[in-house]
């Protein structure tokens, strides 16, 4: 399957709305990762492996990787109470995610991901987050989480020294996550880049931006 004909949000953002689920607290987190790894009959895992793998390859400290985790599924960012560190959870990622790969290529090896080509500039994705920063901030605020401003720094980190690609899909996980409130012109300003990225149109907006009309 291409990844333009996933139709869920997927890789590393889209495994935290399946975190995000009323549910998750049904089974266990390896369980359901390896639910996600295998989603349309395995389509998943690649993507999934390739962000992981992504991130582990950058200078990302653990705790910026644990707090994207948690400001994308909309919970607090509690050192103490991580049950997992974020690099080990990426680890984990990875070997589930080429488990269910050697599945369908038994002959399977994880490599590291080809390097990032093409595509939107970071400038314009950064763009995007500098302009919804105040209103992240709000809705964050809003929900009584602290740490807003160490979230938007951690998106513009990974955008800049990881990959634009996942920063933007993080990016607006945390939109949907903390229902912040974007007006008509930057939902268009989305889709483009999503189109740009190669994303399904679901993968922008599965139904949960919560988009307002434009006041100027």
């Amino acid at each position: 399957m291409r990844r333009q004909d996933i139709w869920i949000d997927f890789g590393l953002s889209g495994l935290t709305k399946w975190f995000a689920a009323p549910w998750v607290g049904e089974v266990t987190p390896e369980e359901l990762l390896s639910e996600a790894a295998n989603w349309g009959d395995g389509a998943y895992a690649p993507t999934l492996l390739q962000d992981a793998s992504r991130l582990l390859g950058s200078q990302l400290p653990t705790p910026v990787i644990d707090r994207l985790w948690c400001a994308a599924i909309g919970l607090p960012y509690d050192p103490a109470a991580v049950p997992v560190d974020g690099r080990a959870w990426l680890d984990e990622i990875v070997r589930i995610c080429a488990a269910r790969i050697r599945r369908d290529e038994p002959s399977f090896t994880p490599a590291p991901p080809e390097p990032i080509t093409g595509g939107p500039s970071r400038d314009a994705v950064l763009e995007e987050i500098r302009e919804a920063e105040p209103s992240m901030l709000n809705a964050v605020e809003a929900a009584g989480h602290p740490g807003g401003s160490e979230a938007v720094a951690a998106l513009r980190r990974v955008v800049v020294e990881v990959d634009p690609d996942l920063g933007f899909r993080l990016f607006l996980r945390v939109l949907k996550a903390y229902r912040v409130p974007i007006t008509e012109s930057r939902y268009l300003r989305y889709h483009e880049l999503g189109e740009d990225f190669g994303y399904h149109e679901l993968v922008v907006d599965d139904g949960t931006l919560q988009s307002v009309p434009c006041t100027d």
